[in-house]
């Protein structure tokens, strides 16, 4: 029966999960918001700082450009043989040869003071100091920076169109609206002498002189975050402003006062970042800018800077915030929507088996039961404790049987106690497994981006050519074929041993002088020995020494013993030595009986010794280092790199070919010796028939 104040399970289920969720999912909301605003602002930011800095490279380029265009020119032979009534013809096509900034270009008689030939008017774009450069050269001498004579003109429109109030608010409103053009930002105007040969000397006769506005931005369209530039000289004065009736004024007279300010000190001291300027737009709009200096190429005053600012609207910088902001919105709809409905669905799912549960226990045949617990304000577990209390009286029954199943019970624990340590070892088995397992994957990871990230940064500088000749391309381009071969060594590594765990790594067994063998693998290691300047003592045998093994693969256990004796040995030397010694005659893995020839039950085996002088390891952890993927000490072998498989490639190899790996070393830093194995191969007769084998020039062929 249903009681007045119970609620249903469902409707309560259904609540609180939704009370939980949509904060959750509203709270997640807004911290994504705030957090893709935060990304936005920092790459604006970062940009800006940028922006700032290649502004500043182009204006202090563009400087040095001018001064060397206008040596260039003033010393032009064409001037000395040029009649004096042709020089307009002549600065007219100089002025069409200069760069594109060039506003004005002047030709001045020294003795007159008067413009003899011009690309823009008669009025003199600067007034020239006496005596700045000596009246006689005695003999032809190079010009420099130091000739040139430079002054910093300000444009005349402040005054002019102080009274345009449209414009001026135009202006302030929309950074780039102003009309671009020489006479809309400072310019720079420098001169430099023109000497006449007359006689033996060189007199001074002329002035060459140009002008030439800054180069600057002044448009920063919504989106763009290289913003406007804006250039302020030291005393603060701004040179540079996408408004031009505020070119020529002080910041000192500016809202943001204190703030430029702040630039200007941080830009002298060398730094390079951003600030944010809350009035230096007159209708108050928030700006970032990114500042950056560079010396001021109206002075030759070392200390004198000027300041280059790229500025954006903060709106602006943040434009893509909107497009967020509407994804968001969505988004919280639809999880919210789909919230109810998985509620709802859960809801029934959880309420179904209780139901189930409840008819079941009200079908069991029961004897007085006791009194059922009331008023639980569930129904659904008022009528479950209804049920449960029938199945009471039925458990009592089964009572003595329980106590049976007891006995039984501690029998099979005793059993599950047996079987729980030794779950317990597999469990620790397995837990050494996957550390060795995560061991190999972080540092087989490192391995392998280490050679990539040389190859990728080693192409991107030819790509983006950004060498400075064909030989530092070829460096790199030999940097990037290095980097992709220890690449391939590292994967063909990984190959090999998976090959040999999956029993199919195939081993083509010959008969050749492990000598020559032995050789090449040292010649494979000697610049790297070289270049840790280590010692290496290598005595050839005198005898050809002949086994029966796969030549590559043996080659590749000498290169994998010697670059670990080059890798671990930091300083002193490595020594190599080859020695033949009789052991027991076993049975050869291959089956060969040449292999196992000897007398007196005796087999010759040639020993191959690499020892060096390096870290050196400890006597009980060294039997480890030939089991794959295991490194003894993984902070110590991360130091030197590697991926742990050197060693238990080469013991497979070796025991492929009936021949064997030792490692031996006193203890740490006390060096280690590796000495690898095989049976000499031994002839019956040097007849020459065709199952003998056959020397030409020194090299063994069957």
């Amino acid at each position: 029966m249903v009681n007045l104040g119970q609620s249903s399970f469902r409707r309560i289920l259904l609540s609180r999960i939704l009370l939980l969720s949509v904060p959750v999912l509203l709270m997640g909301e807004y911290v994504t918001y705030r957090k893709a605003r935060s990304t936005l602002l920092e790459t604006a930011r970062q940009n800006l700082t940028e922006s700032a800095v290649r502004k500043a490279e182009t204006i202090e380029q563009w400087a040095k450009s001018l001064k060397s265009n206008l040596i260039g020119a003033s010393e032009s032979s064409m001037l000395q043989s040029v009649d004096p009534k042709d020089y307009q013809k002549f600065i007219a096509q100089l002025g069409q040869r200069l760069p594109a900034q060039v506003d004005c270009l002047q030709l001045t008689n020294l003795q007159t003071n008067q413009v003899i030939a011009s690309t823009c008017g008669q009025q003199p774009i600067q007034s020239l100091p006496a005596k700045f450069w000596p009246p006689v050269q005695q003999q032809q001498t190079l010009l420099d920076d130091k000739s040139v004579y430079i002054s910093l003109s300000l444009p005349h429109h402040r005054q002019g169109k102080a009274n345009d109030q449209n414009v001026a608010l135009a202006a302030e409103d929309f950074p780039g609206a102003a009309k671009e053009g020489s006479d809309s930002q400072a310019s720079l105007v420098l001169s430099a002498p023109v000497y006449i040969r007359k006689g033996n000397s060189r007199q001074l006769s002329y002035a060459l002189s140009l002008q030439s506005a800054l180069p600057v931005q002044t448009s920063a369209p919504k989106g763009s975050l290289a913003g406007y530039t804006v250039a302020i000289d030291q005393d603060g004065t701004i040179l540079a402003h996408p408004n031009i009736n505020r070119v020529g004024g002080n910041i000192n007279a500016e809202a943001d006062a204190d703030r430029l300010k702040s630039i200007v000190r941080r830009a002298i001291a060398g730094g390079q970042a951003f600030l944010h300027l809350f009035s230096f737009e007159r209708n108050g709009v928030e700006l970032l800018a990114g500042y950056a200096a560079i010396p001021s190429p109206s002075t030759k005053q070392e200390n004198s800077k000027w300041i280059i600012l790229a500025v954006s609207r903060l709106d602006y910088a943040l434009s893509g915030l909107e497009e967020i902001q509407q994804v968001l919105f969505n988004l919280i709809v639809g999880l919210v929507a789909a919230s109810i409905i998985a509620t709802l669905y859960l809801s029934r799912d959880l309420a179904r088996p209780l139901e189930k549960l409840r008819d079941y226990a009200l079908n069991v045949d029961t004897e007085a039961p006791p009194a059922v617990p009331q008023n639980l304000k569930i129904r659904e577990f008022n009528q479950l404790s209804e049920a449960l209390n029938s199945m009471v009286e039925g458990l009592r029954s089964r009572a003595k049987a329980l106590e049976v199943a007891n006995k039984a019970l501690e029998a099979a624990n005793k059993e599950a106690q047996v079987a729980t340590k030794e779950a317990q070892v597999a469990t620790e088995e397995a837990q050494v497994a996957n550390r060795l397992k995560d061991e190999f994957m972080g540092n087989i990871s490192h391995e392998l981006r280490t050679p990539l990230n040389r190859i990728i940064n080693s192409i991107q500088f030819v790509r983006d050519d950004l060498c400075d000749d064909q030989d530092e391309e070829m460096e790199y381009l030999q940097e990037a074929h290095d980097s992709s071969m220890e690449l391939l060594n590292i994967i063909n590594d990984i190959l090999d041993i998976a090959k040999i765990e999956a029993g199919i790594f195939a081993i083509n067994l010959k008969v050749v002088d492990i000598t020559q063998v032995l050789q090449d693998a040292i010649n494979w290691q000697v610049p790297k020995i070289e270049e840790k300047r280590l010692k290496l003592s290598w005595l050839k045998p005198d005898d050809t020494i002949i086994v029966r093994a796969d030549p590559e693969k043996l080659k590749q256990v000498f290169v994998h013993v010697l670059s670990n004796a080059v890798k671990f040995t930091n300083s002193g030397s490595i020594s190599i030595s080859v020695r033949l010694e009789s052991r027991k005659k076993s049975a050869s893995l291959n089956g060969s009986a040449e292999s196992t020839t000897g007398q007196g039950g005796q087999r010759d085996w040639v020993v191959v010794t690499i020892k060096d002088t390096g870290i050196g390891i400890e006597p009980e952890q060294q039997q480890k280092l030939f089991q794959p993927f295991v490194m003894v000490d993984g902070s110590r072998t991360r130091s030197f790199g590697g991926n742990g498989l050197g060693l238990a490639i080469s013991l497979r190899i070796m025991e492929s070919m009936s021949g064997s790996v030792t490692l031996d070393s006193a203890g740490e830093n006390q060096g280690t010796a590796v000495m690898i194995s095989l049976p000499v191969y031994h002839q019956s007769s040097f007849y020459f028939d065709s199952q003998d084998l056959v020397t030409e020039n020194g090299n063994v062929r069957s």
